[in-house]
């Protein structure tokens, strides 16, 4: 089984949005996807229960339960990690991942926790072995802004490739609230998107991204 972790020690940055909207493209694909909520708040969880039945079905593993152990057939476990994750939690997430996705919106606060947090996850034994790899998101960008050139610039700073970028879309927040994402929404209204998690997808399936950890 492959395991993919949404990390960022920042709230507020996406991860959710960013674990269900990759979960849901990958069960697109025919992937048997498990989705692994290890937020208090639950709203990967609160999402996958309003999914409705008639789309690619997605496995719900929840911590609040237990360790999250997602059954023995599943092809991909997509982990959804809390805010503030560190030390134990992080460190943990980081052994049993194969992929690690990193996302960072384009704000100075966000960029200066997101560098902190960098600093020290590419620090940790796995990254360092490369039994993880580590992949950027730039989410809810503004292109021909100020802050998205300095966002693009900090980016480049690190010895991490950035995997794509994702639009600031109200698609995300409509689909949501429906148990949806932007990969379920018909081509009229998402074909943006889907070409930006098209990219993102292209690295997921490279020998790139996958690490030789688990």
């Amino acid at each position: 089984m492959r395991t993919i972790a949404i990390v960022n020690a920042k709230g507020g940055c996406g991860k959710t949005t960013i674990a269900t909207s990759l979960a849901a493209a990958l069960a697109w694909e025919g992937y048997s996807v498990a989705l692994g909520d290890m937020d208090p708040q639950q709203s990967s969880s609160d999402w996958l229960a309003q999914r409705p039945e008639e789309y690619p079905g997605i496995i719900g593993v929840n911590a609040q339960d237990g360790p999250l152990r997602a059954p023995p057939d599943t092809d991909i476990l997509v982990i959804d990690t809390q805010a503030g994750i560190h030390g134990h939690d992080l460190g943990n997430v980081v052994r049993r991942s194969q992929t690690l996705l990193v996302p960072v919106l384009p704000s100075p606060v966000d960029m200066r926790a997101a560098r902190r947090f960098l600093d020290h996850l590419l620090e940790l034994k796995p990254i360092q072995t490369r039994q993880a790899k580590v992949g950027l998101i730039a989410n809810r960008v503004r292109p021909h802004t100020i802050i998205y050139r300095e966002l693009t610039g900090f980016l480049d700073d690190f010895r991490v490739p950035v995997v794509g970028q994702l639009r600031d879309s109200m698609n995300y927040v409509r689909a949501f609230e429906r148990g949806l994402t932007v990969s379920d929404l018909p081509p009229y209204l998402a074909w943006q998107d889907w070409e930006q998690w098209e990219v993102i997808l292209d690295w997921i399936r490279s020998k790139r991204s996958m690490g030789k950890g688990g």
